[in-house]
């Protein structure tokens, strides 16, 4: 049985949509037990009972707005998220998704969970949505602002360990995200990462990555400090809206076009879904000694239904417990 921690207040929605999520999840999943965090009395109106499903109370839990994660964790540590979190630390729990905070769940992985020994800093990794369906890592997507770039070599050896393994894709190539294809183009942050990558024999790296690209590139593992990659996960779910609304309203224009709607629907709805960042579920905080998966804040229902169907799958393919192994194997050699 796999067990999942959640944070049951975490998220713009919370609690409605993460109880509802859950109880979806128990649904579809037979094997995964699910260890809810939050305020009994708020859930309550949301909670049905369930033999696989348990509840841990606790009032306090952490507004998406926290200015002072630091802070919040050394003050609220009854807050739900590390109450989860701390179920995962004890062995209580194989992974934690939560939809809360995204910088107070950074240090809770730092001060709770653990980073493994072979990685300087964690990222924020999620699969973000690709022109072929099969989706593509992005990462750091807004742990960190300020890395160096040695940093970005970490992450693009965990994460090709990661696709190799668990996206099953044969020699994971990694792009770097930059504003010019050409070696040279970028920041000196940029320079200096091309050339550490491009002499790396443990990753296969594939050269400058224009954001324009993105969707649509061959490459598996796109990486950027947490800034660039932030704004460019941002941009993309912006696009779809605004692409999505844009195609809605030329539909509505014409009775031609509403009549070509009811014919194409499956090629529609198919075209949403890939595009749809709730179909993907939420990003692994990479570099933690568990799994630990970051929902998006405004998830719905069925987002974070997915955010614990990842967790889930995380767990089932050993991936931590597999990237910890070829680390040290790297580490002796």
């Amino acid at each position: 049985m796999i067990r999942i921690a959640v944070d049951g207040m975490g998220g713009d929605f919370a609690p409605e949509v993460i109880v509802k999520g859950s109880l979806l999840a128990l649904e579809k999943f037979e094997n995964i037990h699910i260890t809810i965090v939050g305020d009994e009395t708020k859930m309550g109106p949301f909670l049905k009972k369930h033999d696989r499903l348990e509840v841990v109370h606790t009032p306090t839990y952490l507004e998406m707005g926290v200015k002072d994660p630091i802070s919040a964790y050394r003050t609220q540590k009854d807050a739900s998220m590390f109450m989860a979190m701390n179920l995962v630390k004890e062995g209580k729990a194989d992974a934690i998704v939560t939809a809360g905070p995204t910088q107070a769940l950074v240090v809770g992985g730092h001060f709770i969970i653990r980073k493994m020994p072979q990685m300087r800093r964690i990222a924020i990794a999620p699969i973000i949505p690709s022109y072929d369906g099969r989706g593509r890592i992005l990462l750091d997507s807004g742990a960190n602002v300020d890395l160096r770039p040695e940093h970005l070599h970490d992450f693009a050896v965990f994460a090709s360990i990661v696709a190799k393994n668990v996206m099953k894709r044969e020699n994971p190539q990694v792009g770097l995200i930059n504003i010019g294809s050409e070696e040279g183009k970028g920041r000196e942050f940029d320079v200096e990462a091309y050339k550490i990558l491009k002499e790396s024999d443990k990753v296969n790296f594939a050269g400058n990555i224009e954001p324009k690209e993105v969707f649509v590139t061959d490459v598996d593992i796109l990486v950027a400090d947490g800034f660039t990659g932030n704004i460019v996960m941002k941009t993309m779910e912006g696009a779809a809206l605004g692409l999505g609304k844009v195609l809605k309203r030329e539909i509505k224009k014409s009775f031609f076009g509403k009549i070509g709607a009811i014919f194409m629907k499956k090629s529609l709805t198919n075209f949403k879904k890939s595009l749809d960042a709730s179909e993907i579920g939420g990003a692994l905080l990479m570099g933690l000694n568990k799994v630990v998966i970051k929902a998006h804040g405004s998830s719905n229902d069925y987002a974070f239904y997915n955010a614990i169907r990842q967790a889930k799958e995380m767990v089932e393919t050993k991936v931590i417990e597999t990237v910890t192994q070829i680390l040290s194997k790297e580490d002796e050699a």
